[in-house]
């Protein structure tokens, strides 16, 4: 990937702007576009996004794909992200790209995000209120992907889970902690501001609502999300449609042939359902 193919827009204001790289490639008229959104510490050039957009490009579909601050081609310095900031990313992205029925697919941290977009989508909706709106939006976020989703990662999977006290002792008093990656050379960052922000975007305690069809693909063999954390998931979002898909060997990553087979079917169903609906 070349960094003169990304388009580029500011999102933030003041101190809090950053230059958030974006490459965004246009379909035919009357299919489905993809906005994907990557993991943690992931960008838009890894496996599942390169093949997700192959598969985009032969079947006329738009897809729309993006660095967050701190990743990739995108600006910002890693430690200064969030998952707000992060959201707030994604949403202006889709706002600003994503001018068809799109499928969101998220995977990883990028489920979280994704959850985190269709609720501030309602949300500006439900503020407008307006049914003009409300149609613009079902239009807009046509079906969601979830791929190994992490909603909440931050406080269920890492500090009430996987941190000892003396790695919480060491947030608090440090301000971060260095958690070695075995995704990457370089260790994982996690600020105090990281965790903290997280608690303020926690999903599971209560209805999740996405307004459009859910597909989800776990596998059973995750040892960074566990396959119980997508039932939770599932129980949550209650007022839609979801499809839950268990791999039984598969791996956090997903990234094996056939598991990006089976991803690949499952946007593909979704999509022509979709364009079969609109007529």
């Amino acid at each position: 990937m070349q960094q003169d193919q990304a388009q580029r827009i500011t999102v933030g204001t003041g101190e809090a702007a950053r230059e958030i790289a974006v490459l965004r490639e246009d379909g035919a008229p009357g299919r489905c576009g993809i906005l994907w959104l990557s993991g943690f510490k992931s960008d838009m050039a890894g496996t599942k996004a390169e093949e997700i957009a192959a598969f985009a490009r032969t079947t006329g579909r738009a897809v729309t794909r993006l660095d967050y601050s701190g990743h990739g081609l995108s600006g910002g310095d890693f430690e200064d992200g969030t998952i707000s900031r992060w959201a707030e990313e994604a949403v202006a992205v889709f706002e600003a790209f994503c001018r068809e029925p799109t499928i969101v697919v998220g995977s990883s941290m990028g489920g979280w995000i994704a959850l985190l977009l269709a609720r501030a989508l309602l949300e500006r909706a439900n503020r407008e209120n307006a049914l003009r709106a409300r149609t613009d939006l079902a239009a807009r976020l046509a079906g969601m992907m979830l791929i190994a989703p992490a909603p909440d990662f931050t406080e269920e999977l890492m500090w009430k889970h996987e941190f000892t006290d003396e790695i919480r002792d060491t947030i608090l008093r440090e301000g971060r902690f260095e958690r070695p990656s075995e995704y990457d050379d370089s260790p994982y960052v996690i600020t105090r501001a990281l965790i903290e922000d997280g608690r303020d975007n926690l999903l599971l305690g209560g209805p999740i609502e996405t307004g459009c069809p859910v597909t989800i693909l776990q596998g059973q063999r995750d040892d960074a999300v566990p396959w119980r954390h997508a039932l939770r998931l599932v129980d949550c979002l209650a007022l839609d449609d979801v499809v839950l898909t268990l791999i039984k060997d598969g791996d956090h990553r997903l990234s094996r042939p056939a598991d990006i087979a089976r991803l690949i079917a499952a946007i593909d169903r979704q999509a022509e359902a979709l364009e079969a609906e609109a007529g």
